[in-house]
């Protein structure tokens, strides 16, 4: 067996269904996929859909625990060389596991992964959040996990795009379950850790469910930036860069702005200023927005993102804890 593709997920719901016959329809057909709902009974494990894929998926129930803890299953369960991480909420393209194979050949290759591009068949408020994300303004020079980009190598990757391994895996002892989300940065500084290399590579692809504007994209985001920030503190090696401080910068000075200007009121001038090239740079930025509709919603999802992401990340990093 060449490939285990892991799949977490809370149950089995409409997103992993339909994500089945993209596997089915994979190059590459050495693989297993094990999927892990907190419960599940007879009637969802015979379904059509799985059935398709006859013996090549497992449903194995994991009890109610935590994304990283059902992924660290991949140690008793998996029985492939290489072990794929995957979402319940993404599918994969036909090549996927192909390029994987060719780059994973490697003796100092530990991991690979590629883009997870928003599926095309989102609504619109799901492609805002997706255009958010590939927007540079948002994401700095990491918009290659959004986008197809060239390949290179990199020191951190999401677990909804990443192929390490199997003895790797092992020798690291897997996910640290403390962390959710960002126990994938913690994976990846360990793989980088050991000397081996992690490859982004854009055929690597996955389709990805983004979550809907506001309120869902925003939770998500925010969750990352306070991880991320009390990474910035723990994990320096990938995590303290300038790029993660932006946001709380940009906040820091949309609050100080109006109140020094009270007392230099030629500070106003200054502050419209940059606040006006901003929201040019930000309309700028928006990666191929398709519609009207989508421009307008994403420029709110990068300045609000922006504003949410730069308070948590300061909240995680002045945190002294941040376990689940």
């Amino acid at each position: 067996m060449k490939f285990s593709i892991i799949i977490p997920v809370k149950e089995i719901n409409d997103y992993i269904r339909t994500a089945m016959p993209h596997y089915k329809n994979m190059e590459f057909d050495d693989y297993e996929i094990l999927i892990f709902p907190d419960h599940v009974d007879d009637a969802v494990a015979n379904e059509d859909v799985f059935k398709a894929l006859g013996d090549k998926v497992r449903i194995i129930p994991s009890g109610e625990t935590g994304p990283a803890e059902k992924r660290d299953m991949a140690l008793e369960y998996a029985k492939g060389e290489y072990i794929a991480f995957i979402d319940d909420d993404a599918y994969p393209a036909a090549q996927w596991l192909t390029k994987a194979y060719e780059l994973l050949q490697g003796s100092d290759v530990g991991a690979v992964g590629g883009p997870a591009v928003t599926a095309p068949e989102d609504d619109i408020w799901q492609q805002a959040s997706g255009k958010t994300y590939e927007s540079k303004l948002c994401s700095a020079g990491y918009t290659y996990r959004y986008i197809p980009e060239p390949r290179r190598d990199v020191d951190d990757l999401p677990s909804v795009n990443l192929i390490v391994k199997a003895d790797l895996f092992r020798e690291i002892g897997g996910y640290d379950s403390n962390y959710y989300p960002g126990e994938d940065t913690k994976l990846c500084l360990d793989i980088v850790n050991t000397g081996h290399r992690i490859i982004y590579d854009p055929e690597i692809l996955v389709y990805h469910h983004r979550r809907r504007m506001f309120k869902a994209h925003l939770k998500q985001a925010t969750n990352y930036a306070k991880h991320r920030g009390y990474f910035a503190k723990v994990l320096p090696q990938t995590s303290r860069k300038f790029a993660y401080f932006v946001p709380s910068l940009f906040v820091l000075g949309l609050i100080l702005g109006p109140i020094l200007a009270i007392f230099f009121p030629f500070i106003w001038y200054i502050y419209g200023g940059v606040l006006a090239l901003y929201f040019v740079l930000l309309a700028l930025s928006i990666h191929k927005p398709g519609s009207f509709s989508v421009w307008i919603l994403t420029m709110a999802g990068i300045f609000t993102t922006h504003v949410g992401y730069g308070i948590r990340f300061v909240q995680g990093l002045l945190s002294k804890e941040l376990l689940r």
